[in-house]
């Protein structure tokens, strides 16, 4: 008992190897994946074809499709000789070839694989392309079924397997993800045959092309230098490398401390300013001190990039059963309360143990936010006013306390109090004060910065203004809406 699986080639007959031609004319019943292939009414017409193309029409899940197939061979392989056919080569994009190995494996079935041309060497060919310029080789489905394209940017692409126009329209909506709209990508229709056809055309428009057929395929060429995340994580390792930058070979954890915060402030700053231009610059800055971290660990054996990414993704999808499980939630609430309840269970099988509630609360969080936070984890096991009304009461309390303070430390010790008890009273408005502060700051930088310039266009100082033409310009800016 012999698995013979055999290539058929791109398309045209004299593409099919004089080695699988002899496998299939020596054959009593040969299997094909499918009887659409432009090669198939040349085949030898000696032994019996038997397609699977009905199996496609009656099941609409292709694992299912797929499963059903090598059910199938591999029942016929275990009384005798069976030759599988597929289009192109077994081994390039054939989810079924792949199926029947590790069946064929399991059952310790030989099994005899003959090569043949994939779609992938006449697509080179009609587009001009060396394969070995970095070419990312997808499956059209994978990238259909995501929501980010899983590629590399920096590299051109080619997708097989785009054969439907629905296909094309999730690929587009998965790669304008990374890539401009109107980013300009190739489809290849019928590589290998004499009908090969080739169009470039705008990344938006590819799903309205009449051609896409089962032969289709897809290039996307590369967006260009620069533009992936290796290309800073190579940029990161080569200014700390031995022939690098002084300074960043220099750098610690700790040093780098300092520029983290900064950074972090100044995304605020943009994202505050509404200005995505300079957000997007200041999120490089940041990924920057983040590429730097991940570098000096990774020279230190202390862990990797992939390792960030790995703990990270597989965070998301643990903390995320709604999404990537069969949990239901009704609410950003119920969510909450899973990602608490998940986040407590690796605690506890890590070995974690915390002395307080508390402790989850970053010690060097901004002091009116660290407030904010230590309130709400305190408020999740009930220690919490029963109503807004008190805590109001509370706030004016509070200030009377201030007010009556008589000395320096006793009014500091007021005023904190006072802010802090102002952070709950936020809290129960359901707005974060840091966020808000942030944004009565900048609400008074713009209206003295209206006084400031008329005062500079007066002429005058604006020591010698009087006060009361200082709240008058102060008025002025408000009224413009600043």
């Amino acid at each position: 008992m012999t698995l013979t699986l055999v290539g058929l080639g791109p398309g045209h007959i004299d593409d099919l190897s004089r080695r699988a031609w002899r496998a299939l004319e020596t054959a009593s019943t040969v299997y094909l994946r499918t009887e659409r292939h432009p090669c198939v009414p040349d085949l030898p017409a000696g032994p019996a074809y038997q397609s699977f193309d009905a199996i496609y029409e009656r099941v609409s899940d292709f694992a299912q499709v797929y499963a059903t197939i090598v059910d199938e061979v591999m029942a016929a392989a275990r009384s005798g000789p069976v030759v599988y056919a597929v289009p192109g080569d077994p081994l390039v994009g054939e989810a079924t070839v792949t199926l029947l190995l590790e069946r064929a494996r399991a059952e310790s079935l030989p099994v005899d694989v003959i090569n043949g041309i994939s779609f992938i060497e006449p697509t080179l060919a009609a587009l001009g392309v060396d394969a070995l310029d970095g070419l990312q080789v997808i499956d059209a489905l994978a990238v259909a079924a995501a929501h980010h394209p899983p590629i590399n940017p920096e590299f051109p692409a080619l997708l097989g397997q785009v054969y439907s126009r629905q296909v094309a329209s999730d690929v587009k909506l998965t790669l304008m993800n990374q890539y401009p709209d109107g980013f300009p990508v190739t489809l290849i229709h019928g590589a290998g045959t004499p009908d090969a056809v080739v169009e470039t055309l705008p990344l938006h428009e590819i799903d309205h092309n009449a051609q896409i057929a089962h032969l289709t395929a897809l290039y996307v060429p590369a967006l260009g230098p620069l533009t992936s995340f290796e290309a800073v994580q190579e940029i990161v390792a080569h200014l700390r490398a031995p022939e690098g930058c002084p300074w960043d070979r220099k750098q610690t954890h700790q040093s780098l401390r300092q520029y983290l915060l900064e950074e972090t402030y100044e995304v605020l700053e943009a994202i505050d300013a509404d200005d995505p231009v300079e957000l997007s610059e200041e999120l490089g800055d940041l990924l920057l001190q983040i590429a730097l971290h991940a570098q000096i660990a990774a020279e230190y054996g202390e862990f990797t990039m992939a390792d960030v990414n790995r703990a990270l993704s597989q965070k998301m999808i643990r903390r995320h059963p709604h999404v990537w499980g069969d949990v239901s939630v009704n609410g950003t609430d119920e969510v909450v309360s899973n990602w608490e309840a998940i986040k407590k269970q690796e605690h506890a099988q890590k070995g974690v143990k915390r002395e307080s509630r508390l402790d989850g609360v970053p010690k060097d969080l901004p002091a009116l936010l660290q407030a904010y936070r230590y309130q709400q984890k305190a408020a999740k096991v009930g220690f919490d006013w029963p109503s807004m009304e008190p805590v109001a009461a509370k706030v004016r309390e509070e200030l009377d306390e201030l007010l009556t303070a008589t000395d320096a430390d006793h009014r500091a010790e007021e005023m904190g109090d006072l802010l802090f008890v102002l952070a709950n009273w936020a809290r129960w408005l359901e707005i974060e004060p840091e966020t808000a502060l942030r944004a009565a700051n900048a609400k008074f930088a713009r209206r003295f910065r209206y006084i400031e310039a008329a005062v500079a266009a007066s002429g005058k100082a604006m020591e010698t203004y009087p006060l009361a033409e200082l709240d008058a310009l102060w008025d002025e800016a408000k009224a413009t809406g600043l």
